[in-house]
């Protein structure tokens, strides 16, 4: 019995640890996401993300002699999974093309919440009040950021519409995570991860395949090569592994927990590519989400 607590303790830390460089490496696609959001068309930069990813992790596989762990059973699963993914990158980039990457991590923030909401018809996952409590508080930190501190504003609901825009992609991306535990037959991240890339880049070419072969290849900036180098290595081949693996081992409202870190980091990545902080006011909602993370961290312990 103390074994087995002990070993569950383990497992926890692991997820833990695997989400805190989640966020980082999230918050990393937000701002250099946004360098680039205007030079090429969501569905191709996702498409390539996922197709691009997909050859990656297959790669991977190859060299390391893993490649007995991708077979995957009831292959039909990872179509969904992997659509559903991607449409929450697609809607991203989208709304990245009129909103600041500080308000949308605000918005991303909100998924925990969602999570929780999802767990239970699909899991049977309870939240208890005080993650609740946290996850509200969160919430509130999030709005607080989203409506840049102004309480007309979100009295009114003016909402921007790359922030509606990618709101409804962190409405599918708290559903994947809970659906993703649902619908594990035993697979490990590797295989988890291929299927989910190979299940999205099928889907994203079928839907985006005249986007293309009409893109302008050769006239593409050179910023956009290195954003997508960076999106398909960290932000969808090593973040995919990392919701993967947390998955298995946190509930769906702790998984996504993390994302309370994004706005906080996405700061941090503004200052580094040389942007400016937002207003002093709109850092107390940065702050709210921290006072989240921490609550459910405390939970947890």
């Amino acid at each position: 019995m103390a074994d087995e607590f002990h070993d569950n303790l383990h497992a926890a830390r692991q997820g833990h640890l695997a989400m805190f460089l989640f966020s980082a490496l999230v918050a990393g696609s937000f701002s250099l996401g946004a360098l680039v959001a205007r030079d090429i068309s969501p569905m191709v930069m996702t498409s390539l993300r996922f197709v691009l990813g997909s050859v990656l992790v297959g790669s991977f596989a190859v060299a390391s002699g893993r490649t007995h762990q991708l077979r995957l059973v009831a292959p039909w699963r990872f179509l969904i999974l992997g659509s559903i993914f991607a449409s929450y990158f697609v809607l991203m980039f989208e709304g990245l093309k009129s909103a600041a990457p500080v308000s949308l991590a605000a918005v991303f923030t909100l998924t925990p919440l969602m999570a929780a909401g999802f767990s239970w018809p699909l899991l049977r996952q309870r939240t208890s009040r005080w993650v609740l409590l946290a996850l509200a508080i969160g919430a509130a930190g999030a709005l607080w950021v989203i409506f840049r501190a102004d309480l007309s504003a979100l009295l009114a609901l003016t909402l921007g519409k790359g922030e509606a825009i990618f709101f409804v992609g962190c409405v599918l991306h708290a559903f994947y995570v809970p659906l993703l535990r649902k619908l594990n037959r035993g697979e490990g991240t590797l295989a988890t991860t291929f299927g989910v890339l190979c299940g999205g880049a099928i889907m994203l070419v079928l839907v985006s395949w005249g986007d293309l072969r009409a893109a302008d290849w050769a006239a593409m900036p050179v910023m956009v090569w290195v954003v997508l180098g960076y999106l398909m290595i960290f932000a969808t081949a090593t973040t995919f592994s990392i919701v993967s693996f947390a998955s298995m081992r946190l509930p769906s409202s702790k998984v996504l927990a993390y994302t309370y870190l994004t706005p906080s980091w996405v700061i941090l990545w503004e200052l580094a590519l040389g942007h400016s902080a937002p207003p002093l006011l709109v850092l107390g909602g940065v702050g709210l989400t921290l006072v989240a993370l921490t609550m459910l961290l405390r939970n947890d312990a």
